[in-house]
């Protein structure tokens, strides 16, 4: 078994975050490869974050009404396999890691 993090996706040309305004999923919800995780809202869209694997819910990184940057953690999954995270790091590591490359608004 591995963990897969799924970070916020680029919803959209200059956008630099995006608010969190619905959880299609809660901790430990069996989630399908497509299967619509989260809804963000730009000053632009709406628009839904799908999940890219087959997964268990371990972690969710934001509340609804949370700002969100481009790029950060949302979603922790459990996955068979390796997943795409280094054994042993936590969520915060990777929250820190993504803030240290998120661009800043100008």
């Amino acid at each position: 078994m591995g963990e897969y993090v799924i970070k916020l996706p680029d919803v959209g040309e200059g956008v630099a975050e995006a608010e969190l305004v619905e959880w299609h999923v809660k901790i430990g919800d069996l989630v399908r490869e497509d299967a619509v995780l989260a809804a963000v809202m730009t000053d632009k869209a709406t628009v839904e974050i799908p999940s890219p694997v087959d997964g268990e819910i371990v972690w969710l990184g934001a509340e609804i009404g949370d700002t969100v940057a481009i790029g950060s953690p949302i979603v922790r999954l459990k996955v068979a396999g390796e997943g795409n995270v280094a054994p042993g790091s936590s969520p915060k590591d990777e929250t820190a890691a993504a803030a240290e490359i998120t661009p800043t608004p100008s």
